[in-house]
C-alpha cells in the first residue's frame, strides 16, 4: 500500500526527507521494504505539504505520476524549506481512481492528512458513517476513495473542536467497527503536532534533539528509529513522543 511521513523541527530543505536519505520517500516509492497487505511499488502518484516560514496554512504539491518520473521534484524539494512536512507516495487500491485529487496529502486550513491502507468492503461498509457527514462534505470529496472519505470524517471532528489525537482515534475506531479488517494507518499534522495510528501497516518514529520524524519506514540506519506496534496512537512533537492504544481513547 502507500508510504507516508511527517516531520517537525528546525526548517530543513524538503529534499532532506524526500530524496536525500538512503531510504528516502523517493526510494520507498520504488523499493519499499515493508509493504504489508499487498502491493510492490508506490507508482500511483505522490504529494507533499509544507508550512513556509511562520505560516499557519500549508502549501501542497501533488502529482498523479510516479515520484521518480516527476522532473520538477528535485528543484522543488531542494528549494523549499519548512519546519513541518507531511508527504506520501501512493499505491492505489484496485478500483480506486488514479488521479491527482486522490493523492495525499489532503488538506484544509492548518491540517495535512494521509492514509496508508484500505477499507474493506468499500464503499458499502462505510455508507452509514458517510451518511452522518454534511451533504456538502460528501459532494466535495477530493476523490471517490476510501482515503478521501476518511479525511472527511477526521476533518468533521477537527472542525467540531476535537484535538488531533482524538479525531484520528475515533475515526479509526468507528471505521474498524464498520469495516473489520481494514488497514488504517492515518497520519495528521497541524504544523505543531503529529498524530498517527497503526492498524495493519508499519510505522516508525525517530526523535532527536529538536526534531521528530514519523515514517512508514525508517529513512536510514540511525539507531534512534523505533518501530511502533500495531494498534497504537502516536502523538509527537520535537520535545516528546507519546504512544498509547487508539482503542482506549
Amino acid at each position: 500500500m502507500c508510504r507516508h511521513l511527517a516531520y517537525l523541527g528546525p526548517p530543513v530543505p524538503l529534499a532532506r526527507l524526500l530524496t536525500e536519505p538512503p531510504h528516502s520517500l523517493l526510494r520507498q516509492s520504488y523499493a519499499p521494504k515493508d509493504m504489508r497487505g499487498g502491493g510492490t511499488i508506490n507508482a500511483d502518484g505522490y504529494g507533499f505539504g509544507w508550512y513556509p516560514q511562520a505560516a499557519a496554512t500549508p502549501l501542497r504539491y501533488r502529482r498523479n505520476c510516479p515520484m521518480w518520473a516527476d522532473g520538477n521534484l528535485a528543484p522543488v524539494a531542494a528549494g523549499a524549506r519548512s519546519r513541518a512536512v507531511l508527504a506520501a507516495v501512493r499505491n492505489a487500491t484496485p478500483g480506486m481512481p488514479v488521479t491527482e485529487t486522490a493523492v495525499a496529502p489532503f488538506t484544509d486550513g492548518p491540517w495535512l492528512f494521509s492514509h496508508n491502507g484500505a477499507v474493506t468492503d468499500w464503499p458499502d461498509s462505510m455508507a452509514k458513517l458517510a451518511g452522518r457527514l454534511p451533504t456538502g462534505d460528501l459532494l466535495t470529496l477530493d476523490a471517490p476513495s476510501d482515503a478521501a472519505l476518511l479525511w472527511a470524517l477526521v476533518r468533521a471532528r477537527l472542525r467540531a473542536g476535537a484535538p488531533l489525537p482524538e479525531a484520528l482515534a475515533e475515526t479509526v475506531a468507528e471505521t474498524a467497527a464498520a469495516a473489520p479488517g481494514s488497514r488504517l494507518n492515518l497520519l495528521l499534522t497541524d504544523g505543531a503536532r503529529i498524530a498517527a495510528t497503526t492498524a495493519g501497516h508499519a510505522l516508525s518514529v525517530r526523535r532527536t534533539e529538536g526534531s521528530v520524524v514519523v515514517s512508514s519506514e525508517p529513512l536510514d540506519d540511525d539507531a534512534a528509529w523505533a518501530p511502533v506496534p500495531d494498534g497504537k496512537l502516536v502523538v509527537a512533537t520535537p520535545d516528546a513522543v507519546d504512544i498509547t492504544d487508539w482503542g482506549r481513547q
